[in-house]
């Protein structure tokens, strides 16, 4: 298999890079920009934070259809899913749990407060209307508050520019999948919009995997919604209504392994992000204002129903959470040496649950009543910039939980630049914490009012080298993350802190553009983690993961992208209680693209190319070699 993979892809780079060698350079690269760093617009040279950015660009070339799929590849990250799609998705950060990733949407946290672990399910969540995601991996609780112990993924929509375009487009494929997708956008001084509206339906596969015997193909429908509305009135004022709406429904099975087939049991889901934001400058720019107030709200329903495999059993469970969210930002460009970030924010979550199973042993009710807990916070950053050579933040937050009382984490993060060399030293220290749920807090037959935060301390450090005018860049970064008082569950405690653990390990990427048109890169995460009351590793980290992604644009109408991913043996649990070890992976996708007419694209891509059998997490199921195809038109 890997000698097939090696072959295949020596080839293709040999002939793309031949075909290349009679073109010229026309293209001036501009500047990066990145904003989740330091909550202001920032050259991406200038950070000192472990940070990926996906632009829409990519995310077009690789023809992805959710987020979920363009994390796969991103150095320190672990993406685990269970079942096809619309399967629960979790992300790991340096072998952080997943609920230590905050995940945003234009600064609208997802984090879902119904959730165990208030973590968010990435499953559902699609490309529409994005224009940039940036991820930034380490500590960021000075920042962001709560969530954000491993790392935040910022996914930032498409601000409507120019004149008015639109494009529809339609693809079909394997497991009877189609998908409807269009959007419209504009922009002029006084106003901006921007609109992406999708439709997803596919008859999948079983969510526990086939191989154990599992045959009830489980399918998944997403409908999704994501707008953009701007308004200049004046030149010092800036006003964003962002709106984005998923449904969905997903068949699933009863868990990964044996005999886990469920004909009729299914997620409803149905989620709704907003936020308006005001942005004021005074005094010739040098003071900046955002004022925001948001909103998240989270429905699930899960129902099973009887069916001849379970005559005797239903059940239906509804979890509804809110998040609502007041901020004001102040950004102070005192000297082009010295900016200054401070702001408070309050948060406010609020959930509540019912569950209802009937079996042969009879009836069971479960009532989670409606509960609430909320954080008022202050923090202030300090932006240096001296010589342009040397950048580095301070900051302090103060979080004060109505639950468990006060918090202060810290961050610095200093950054080097040899101009005559183009070398790059970082590094990075903070401290994180995550509030306990209300789920955790509250619930009637095992949450416990006394738990307090989890904690962590992370640190990193990095040197970054380009050569040849930025053509070819290569970077190293070594990590440790420490964390205490972690909140697990016990069977005859209930929700206990307990758990210390430790993670480490090293990222190292490469990146070539040998010529305008062909970019190929490639990373390598080495992982070691550790659960400190037992020496066992942390479940689905893997130890080594590893991508290669390369993307030719050929003719000026075509679009070439082969993605590579490679991930290690890793632990998980099997039939309980017995823990195991599931094997490593490499799975190749292939994305093409060519341009009839202008206003006219021919796609297709080709997921699992060599038909690889595997699985993600233990027991759950995974596509087999499958082809896509569609059309695009533009206007």
């Amino acid at each position: 298999m890997e000698k097939k993979i090696f072959i295949f892809v020596t080839i293709l780079i040999l002939l793309i890079s031949n075909a290349g060698l009679a073109q010229t350079e026309k293209e001036v690269t501009l500047e990066e920009i990145v904003v989740t760093a330091s909550r202001v617009e920032e050259p991406v040279r200038e950070v000192a934070s472990s940070i990926t950015v996906i632009t829409e660009k990519e995310i077009e070339s690789r023809k992805a259809t959710t987020v979920a799929e363009v994390l796969r590849d991103v150095p320190g990250l672990d993406v685990s899913k269970s079942g096809g799609p619309g399967g629960l998705t979790s992300v790991f950060i340096r072998g952080a749990k997943s609920e230590h990733t905050l995940v945003m949407v234009d600064g609208v946290e997802m984090n879902d407060p119904m959730d165990p672990g208030r973590s968010y399910d990435l499953s559902k969540l699609t490309v529409d209307n994005i224009e940039r995601i940036e991820i930034i991996r380490g500590p960021q609780s000075t920042l962001y508050g709560s969530d954000a112990i491993g790392g935040v993924i910022n996914i930032i929509t498409k601000k409507g520019e120019g004149k008015p375009k639109f494009f529809i487009s339609g693809e079909a494929g394997s497991y009877r999948t189609y998908q409807g997708k269009a959007g419209l956008s504009f922009g002029t001084k006084l106003l901006n919009f921007s609109l992406g509206v999708s439709h997803f339906d596919t008859e999948g596969f079983s969510s526990a995997h086939k191989k154990y015997g599992n045959t009830e193909r489980d399918g998944h429908r997403n409908t999704s919604i994501s707008t953009r509305l701007g308004v200049n009135p004046f030149e010092f004022l800036e006003i964003d209504l962002i709106l984005r709406y998923m449904n969905s429904k997903t068949d699933l099975d009863r868990g990964g392994g044996p005999n886990q087939d469920d004909p009729n049991f299914f997620l409803d889901h149905r989620q709704l992000f907003f936020k308006t934001q005001g942005r004021v400058t005074l005094f010739d720019k040098l003071w900046e204002q955002k004022i925001g107030f948001s909103l998240a709200e989270h429905e699930r329903e899960y129902k099973d129903r009887p069916d001849i495999l379970h005559p005797f059993d239903s059940s239906r469970g509804i979890y509804d959470g809110l998040t609502w969210k007041f901020d004001w930002q102040h950004n102070l460009f005192l000297h082009k040496t010295n900016t200054i970030t401070a702001g408070v924010e309050y948060e406010k979550e609020e959930g509540k649950s019912k569950y209802f199973l009937q079996s042969m042993w009879g009836p069971y009710i479960s009532i989670f009543p409606r509960k609430s807990a909320s954080t008022r916070a202050f923090y202030i950053q300090d932006k240096v910039d001296l010589f342009e050579s040397f950048f580095a933040t301070l900051g302090l937050r103060v979080d004060d939980h109505s639950r468990f009382g006060s918090k202060t984490t810290f961050r610095i993060a200093p950054a080097y630049i040899f101009k005559n060399t183009g070398t790059k030293l970082k590094a990075t220290y903070g401290t994180g914490f995550k509030a306990p749920t209300l789920y955790q807090l509250f619930d009637p037959s095992i949450g416990n009012i006394n738990l307090r935060p989890e904690k962590s301390k992370g640190w990193d450090a990095g040197i970054e080298q380009s050569f040849l005018k930025e053509k070819i860049t290569v970077g190293a970064t070594y990590f440790r993350n420490d964390f205490k008082d972690l909140i697990d569950y016990d069977w005859a405690l209930g929700y206990i802190n307990i758990d210390k653990a430790k993670t480490e390990g090293m990222e190292v990427f490469i990146s070539i553009r040998p010529i305008e048109d062909l970019t190929i890169s490639a990373n390598y995460t080495y992982t070691d983690t550790e659960d400190k009351e037992t020496g066992e590793k942390l479940l689905r980290r893997p130890r080594q993961k590893g991508s290669l992604n390369l993307s030719y644009r050929f003719l000026d109408k075509g679009n070439l992208n082969l993605n590579i991913i490679y991930v290690g043996e890793r632990d998980d649990l099997k039939p309980y209680p017995r823990r195991g070890e599931v094997g490593g992976y490499t799975v190749v996708n292939l994305a093409a693209s060519y341009d009839i007419h202008k206003n006219f694209q021919l796609f297709g891509r080709i997921e699992n190319l060599f038909d690889k059998k595997y699985e993600d997490a233990w027991g759950y199921g995974t596509a087999g070699f499958s082809v896509y195809g569609g059309i695009k038109l533009n206007f």
